[in-house]
């Protein structure tokens, strides 16, 4: 019965414009006039949306700038997005995009890495699931003309926009003392944020990403193209690896938890936590160097209370001149929704 009454709905509709469309006729032709057929749009405005997923890579304290493509793989993770896109003009689109991406670092891929020793030295590591909305305005090389039945077959495009996101970084603890869990980090106060004689407050889990890119799209049929893109988000955080300034001192850290004082220093774990690794070799390499260390008398090196350049306010543990960021690439399929829903003929 319902298939029925929906039928007759659409053909009762289709018989009103009818009818509209002669009573138009019929009223211009009272004042003598012709009817003159209505000019088409020069342009249709259309809608897509897309499903994509791809890779992650970050970009900050634990991934350095300077090594770009090592960065870019060591840390790979992965991403999902979903995207609405409404084409405003044959070139120019608003997209609004949804966008869920994993990314991570370890000092500990730096091992044996010139002029990056101290980087390994420190031994941290992170994980971070990040949530973004963005808006951004998308620019097409190729024109549409009139409607998206007639683009062309490849149509590459640049884009760019802002965005905002939620994060929360992650890191394993020693698992013999306190299990394999990630935990928080952000509430540990690593750097001291928020504590008493430290002049940072902890900081946002909320914040701003300006998103960046390229892509193409190739038609596959009359309503879906597939797509390539890679983008890169630039934040106004450096926290999203959790470091940026310098380490706490290890009693303010202790006054907090057992857990806040090993996870703001770990310079001294012999394991590394996140990648299993003994680091023994690695670290008696940097105490030797350093002068820290006479190989010809032999001695544990973890049993240090602190290795010097890693133990009190005045060392760095980060690099605040700088915010993360992370790059994208996304291979999305794209569906072109109809502008109207047709009229079945009347017989």
């Amino acid at each position: 019965m319902k298939k029925y009454s929906s039928i007759l709905l659409i053909l009762i509709i289709c018989a009103l414009n009818t009818q509209d469309l002669k009573a138009q006729f019929r009223f211009s032709n009272l004042f003598g006039g012709k009817d003159k057929p209505r000019k088409n749009k020069l342009f249709e405005p259309n809608s897509n949306v897309s499903l994509g997923i791809g890779t992650s890579s970050y970009f900050g304290d634990i991934s350095p700038y300077n090594r770009f493509l090592q960065s870019t793989v060591n840390g790979m993770r992965w991403n999902v997005n979903f995207n609405f896109t409404r084409q405003l003009s044959p070139t120019f689109g608003l997209r609004f995009g949804l966008t869920y991406a994993r990314i991570s670092g370890d000092d500990n891929y730096l091992e044996g890495v010139k002029g990056y020793e101290a980087n390994f030295i420190r031994n941290l590591h992170f994980r971070n699931d990040i949530k973004e909305l963005s808006i951004t305005g998308q620019y097409d090389f190729v024109r549409t003309s009139r409607s998206y039945l007639r683009r062309a077959s490849i149509i590459p495009y640049i884009f760019g926009g802002v965005g905002v996101f939620a994060h929360d970084p992650v890191a394993k603890p020693q698992a013999s003392l306190y299990g394999n869990d990630w935990v928080r980090l952000q509430p540990l106060h690593t750097e001291g944020q928020g504590l008493p004689g430290y002049p940072n407050a902890p900081y946002s889990l909320i914040s701003v990403s300006f998103p960046v890119g390229v892509g193409v799209k190739y038609r596959l049929n009359r309503n879906w193209d597939l797509g390539v893109e890679l983008s890169y988000r630039y934040t106004l955080s450096d926290y999203l690896d959790d470091v940026s300034g310098n380490f706490a001192n290890s009693a303010d850290l202790q006054a907090q938890s057992p857990l806040a004082a090993s996870m703001g220093n770990r310079s001294l774990e012999k394991i590394a936590a996140h990648t299993g690794k003994d680091r023994t070799q690695g670290v008696i390499n940097y105490l030797t160097a350093k002068g820290f260390y006479d190989p010809a008398s032999p001695y544990d090196p973890f049993t240090l209370t602190s290795i010097p350049g890693f133990s009190d306010k005045t060392d760095l543990r980060g690099n605040p001149k700088y915010n993360d960021s992370y790059l994208l690439t996304t291979v999305k399929l794209i569906y072109h929704i109809p502008n109207k829903i047709k009229c079945p003929v009347v017989r």
